[in-house]
């Protein structure tokens, strides 16, 4: 699915939405811009929660790059290594690689909506189900192909490790245009599981005690298990929690597991799928068992509801009485949904610096909290909007402090001037400086893109 941000459809449109075939027609566009001091907006999925890779409000005149039809993807097993065009979607890049390694299956650490593109995806991290296993899509990129403001074409080397850096969970887009990425890819056993089981609360019951004791369990589990939490009140009667999982193992390994470390879920085999790692690519999409991998390349489905999207990192366990909090304001709103992920494993060992994205030992698990509707009225959007603000207000003692972290690929325009510190911590004088090195004119700007930190 494609989403629609809740603004986008007052803001300014673009002069020209360009859909590029080769590398030559993205240089020719970026001069002319540049020349005639016309800004540049990236597009490769659509993804962007604020809709900043397709509308600006800020510029008088700019112009589209949408790199849908640069989605080559290039395996070769023997390196265990891929290069994708930025313009592919992660499920273009998982048909790839489920079809051909197939006698020794091999996957790589992504996200897990099918549509999403690469190229927005890894600039700013790159959550999924195999990130406790092996870390964010941008701790396994190997090199790429950036376009500089001055049309050039640069590798790693050419670009510098600077750049290189900066480029993985730093927003890519702030410092050029990535062709592409050569990516590490990771070996998974030919027969993985994966299960969701789902609980109701009924209207006055608040108390979950599954969740409070996922969030002790989830974050010290063997890296080769991810459970993770969605949250979501119907129709303000009843919240449904639903933990879905992912094991690197088959059933028999992971029920003794459970019973041992997570009892209270009360897993038994009939909740779970056996199945290669392809087939949970599908699993977590929603798709029906047994669905075709061709479904994977399916990038026609827009989803037109308009949404607003925040985030948070957990440091320590909430308490039972802060979720009763949170049920109770989640039972004032339609549809809302909060997703719980954890870390842990692999990422607790990465050092906060190794690349931009910092949010890593010490942190529990991520959350993100959706709210969408479909009405086009002003009134209607800005009471979504308030009760978002409600809930996101609400959490605040519950979560991380100095900065309250955030995650750049859920973008958030309300962060305001503190935006910088929230998604990067201490790497954000770093990304900076590098900016100002690379792209002194700041050629590549927009909301929330990296300003360049000017030495007197």
């Amino acid at each position: 699915m494609r989403y629609m941000n809740n603004a986008t459809s007052r803001r300014p449109q673009p002069l020209l939405i360009l859909t590029p075939s080769h590398e030559t027609e993205i240089q020719s566009a970026l001069l002319c811009c540049r020349d005639h001091g016309v800004e540049l907006r990236i597009r490769s999925g659509g993804h962007d929660y604020e809709g900043l890779s397709y509308f600006s409000s800020s510029a008088s005149y700019y112009i589209v790059v949408d790199l849908f039809n640069l989605n080559d993807v290039q395996l070769d097993l023997e390196s265990e290594t891929a290069w994708v065009q930025a313009g592919a979607r992660l499920g273009e890049l998982y048909y790839a690689i489920a079809k051909q390694s197939t006698s020794a299956p091999m996957a790589f650490p992504a996200g897990i909506c099918p549509t999403v593109g690469l190229g927005g995806h890894i600039g700013g991290g790159g959550l999924g189900t195999l990130t406790r296993k092996h870390g964010l899509a941008a701790d396994n990129v190997l090199d790429a192909y950036l376009m500089d403001a001055r049309g050039r074409i640069l590798n790693r080397k050419s670009m510098g490790e600077d750049v290189f850096w900066a480029i993985r969970g730093g927003g890519a887009a702030s410092f050029g245009i990535v062709l592409s990425w050569k990516l590490k890819l990771v070996r998974v056993p030919p027969k993985l599981t994966f299960f969701k089981v789902s609980t109701t609360l009924e209207e006055g019951d608040r108390s979950n005690k599954l969740i409070h004791k996922w969030q002790r369990f989830a974050h010290d589990a063997p890296e080769d298990l991810f459970v993770r939490t969605v949250i979501k009140a119907n129709n303000k009667k009843t919240i449904q929690t639903t933990f879905e999982s992912l094991f690197l193992g088959t059933v028999e390994k992971l029920i003794p597991l459970m019973k041992q470390s997570f009892p209270e879920l009360g897993l038994t085999a009939g909740n779970c799928t056996e199945g290669s790692w392809a087939e949970s690519t599908l699993f977590f999409s929603g798709y029906k068992q047994g669905s075709p991998l061709e479904v994977l390349l399916d990038n026609t489905e827009i989803q037109r509801a308009k949404f607003k999207a925040k985030s948070d990192f957990v440091t320590e366990p909430i308490p039972e009485s802060g979720f009763e909090g949170m049920w109770e304001i989640a039972m004032e709103e339609d549809k809302p949904i909060v997703i719980l992920e954890p870390f842990g494993g692999r990422m607790s060992r990465i050092h906060e610096s190794y690349t931009p994205f910092p949010h890593r030992k010490g942190y529990l698990y991520n959350i993100q909290y959706l709210v969408k509707w479909e009405g086009d009225g002003v009134e209607e959007e800005q009471r979504h909007l308030k009760w978002m603000n409600k809930l996101y207000n609400y959490m605040e003692p519950y979560v991380s402090k100095s900065p309250r972290a955030a995650y750049l690929n859920y973008r958030d325009l309300d962060l305001a001037s503190v935006w910088g510190a929230k998604y990067f911590k201490g790497n954000f004088k770093r990304l900076s400086e590098t900016k100002s090195k690379f792209d002194p004119g700041n050629f590549f700007r927009y909301e929330q893109s990296i300003p360049p930190l000017f030495h007197k």
